[in-house]
């Protein structure tokens, strides 16, 4: 049954790591249950959705699972397949769609995620980009390797917040995504990113955008172009001109970006809820303070839709606080004044 259903899923055009991570959850499923599809009933899935909640499981992970099940089920019941005759004529039992209405979580608001997680503050993000570069100057200084990753790292996680990278964005980069702007002649090829890994969505290949830098963040070029004319040459050549290269001549892992932005933030003692995600939240949050369309800001993060990129948004009290002065400004001036 996995394997068919893998070919459908490939037909579909779906990624390997999307039927990979589909048949996990079915497997996981049927240890649970102890029984096959076709003898699964809905309360088999109530008592494993209350086993997942008891152990702390996110909702939006829970409903991820009722969606893989739902799906599955659709496929074994479709009449375009024999799934049933065959259950039917083997086992004297046929599969039923046991994700109901009633018994699976829905989405019910746009954001399901901590309500700890946040943008930083302006404070905390100075802070932690003058701790990483302190950790290029402290290797210098006392003679020790790790200068060169260090330099490495301040300018990756500054790229993060100066262009709203996802992970995979940031760590896919390759130093030809580096453009120019007609509009910004002094930028150089510093005045464009060509982003080539963005996320996928519904088994499509990673999105591709541009992200246009701007001049709030400009004094990112400076750092950038030490790193890229002076600094990443000293690294090994590699295969690609990978952006973010190891000693190894390799790019740096997901988890290896996750490891030292944590590890970063706990030797400052910032709030553990801070993920490197928060960076790409607190770009949002700068872009709409600096007055930029919603559309701009929306197209510059590669979301599809508006309400995705306004779940970012967190202004701060000193934006909201000039907005409804403005505001009364306006009610209180007299009229030809």
């Amino acid at each position: 049954m996995l394997g068919s259903w893998g070919q459908q899923q490939r037909s579909r055009g779906l990624a390997e790591d999307t039927i990979k991570d589909r048949e996990s959850t079915v497997r996981r499923f049927v240890d649970f249950a102890g029984s096959y599809p076709w003898r699964w009933q809905a309360s088999d899935l109530d008592e494993y959705t209350s086993l997942l909640r008891s152990k702390g499981l996110a909702v939006s992970t829970i409903r991820h699972m009722h969606g893989v099940l739902s799906v599955f089920c659709d496929y074994l019941i479709d009449p375009a397949y024999d799934w049933v005759e065959i259950c039917d004529s083997c086992f004297g039992d046929t599969p039923s769609q046991i994700c109901l209405p009633w018994n699976t979580t829905r989405h019910v608001q746009d954001y399901e995620g901590n309500p700890a997680r946040r943008a930083l503050t302006f404070e905390e993000l100075q802070r932690f980009f003058n701790h990483a570069d302190s950790k290029v100057e402290a290797a210098v200084a006392q003679g020790r390797k790790g200068a060169l990753a260090a330099s490495r790292d301040a300018q990756m996680f500054k790229t993060a917040y100066a262009f709203g990278l996802r992970r995979a964005e940031l760590r896919g980069l390759d130093l030809a995504d580096l453009h120019f702007n007609a509009k910004a002649p002094p930028w150089g090829r510093y005045a464009v990113l060509h982003v080539r890994w963005g996320k996928a969505s519904k088994g499509s290949t990673p999105k591709r955008r541009t992200v246009l830098l701007v001049p709030e963040l400009a004094w990112w070029i400076e750092g950038m172009r030490q790193w890229v004319e002076q600094g990443r040459a000293l690294f090994p050549a590699g295969e690609l001109a990978m952006m973010w290269p190891t000693e190894r001549g390799s790019r740096v892992s997901l988890e290896y970006i996750d490891r030292r932005f944590t590890a970063l933030r706990r030797e400052l003692g910032l709030d553990p809820a801070l993920k490197l995600h928060c960076l790409r939240h607190f770009y949002v949050t700068h872009l709409i303070e600096y007055g930029y369309a919603d559309r701009f800001v929306q197209e510059q993060v590669g979301h599809q839709h508006a309400s995705t990129t306004s779940i970012y948004t967190s202004v701060s009290g000193d934006f909201k606080n000039r907005i409804l002065a403005d505001a009364l400004r306006r009610f209180t001036t007299p009229e030809g004044s």
